[in-house]
């Protein structure tokens, strides 16, 4: 036997360079990167597009000034703090554009009701109608005009012929303007006291949810009727006489769908730093 330890085996393990081939190399990764940062940057803009105004501007005014920034309006020479900056110049332009689209088509809207409403006064009885663009939007009112009771029994949210007559009428043209819908119950001063617990802001609430159904037995989507109030005798037409039956209506309101605004209110940008000439 011999004295030497035998040795070892060397076992050499050779490690195939390979994958991908080189002309991959990692650029994937660089444009993966490029990709999910310009999506973040897309989802980021779509979060502050959705959020509210007072929002905006706070933002803005920070990145418009972040040193003199204070309660979303930055100091000294920042474009928030003379509110002219070419987002909100472009928001207010938009408004007015949108505010005289609405005009127009609440007008137009009101001649045809107008129309369709004169054109059946013998089935309407003794009711009064007047349909007129107000600052708030487009306001139809439906009044008792005379010593009968023309929409509702006395005491009773029942209605009658005449008003829903008048409300189908006005219904067909309500429903391709696009606008939220607010209906209003109104009674004159008499006091209610058929039954104990029971009031004119019971029975007004009562008539202006009559109104509302027939709205939406005439087609008008329920989706937009937003409010459905009852006033009482708070808000008579008549004021010095809370018992004149022109006092008890029902009320269509169909407002504007943004803040009043005009040309005049329109932002302007503010001039440009005047240069220093050298030479």
């Amino acid at each position: 036997m011999s004295n030497k330890k035998s040795a070892k085996p060397i076992i050499i393990k050779r490690v195939k360079k390979g994958g991908h081939g080189g002309h991959h190399g990692g650029s994937w990764k660089v444009a993966y990167a490029d990709f999910v940062t310009a999506m973040m940057a897309f989802f980021m803009v779509m979060w502050l597009l959705g959020m509210d105004d007072k929002t905006k501007q706070a933002i803005e005014g920070y990145f418009s000034n972040p040193v003199g920034y204070k309660k979303g309006f930055g100091s000294g020479a920042s474009p928030i703090a003379n509110g002219a900056t070419p987002a909100r110049i472009a928001d207010a332009q938009i408004k007015v554009m949108i505010r005289k689209s609405e005009e127009k088509a609440f007008e137009k809207a009101a001649e045809a009701i107008k129309g369709k409403l004169d054109g059946a006064k013998g089935s309407l009885g003794a009711a009064k109608f007047e349909v007129s663009v107000a600052e708030e939007g487009l306001r139809i009112e439906m009044i008792e005009d005379g010593p009968g009771d023309t929409f509702f029994p006395s005491g009773s949210a029942a209605v009658k012929a005449g008003l829903r007559s008048g409300i189908e009428l006005i219904a067909a043209e309500l429903i391709p303007l696009h606008n939220q819908v607010i209906v209003e119950g109104h009674t004159d001063a008499t006091r209610y006291s058929a039954q104990a617990g029971y009031t004119n802001w019971e029975l007004s609430a009562d008539r202006a949810n009559a109104a509302r159904r027939i709205l939406e037995e005439s087609g008008f989507p329920p989706a937009r009727i937003t409010e459905v109030r009852g006033l009482a005798d708070t808000r008579p037409r008549i004021a010095n006489d809370p018992f004149a039956p022109q006092n008890r209506r029902i009320t269509l309101v169909l407002p504007f769908t943004n803040a009043a605004i005009s040309d005049a209110e329109v932002p302007t940008r503010p001039p440009a730093p005047a240069r220093p000439i050298t030479g």
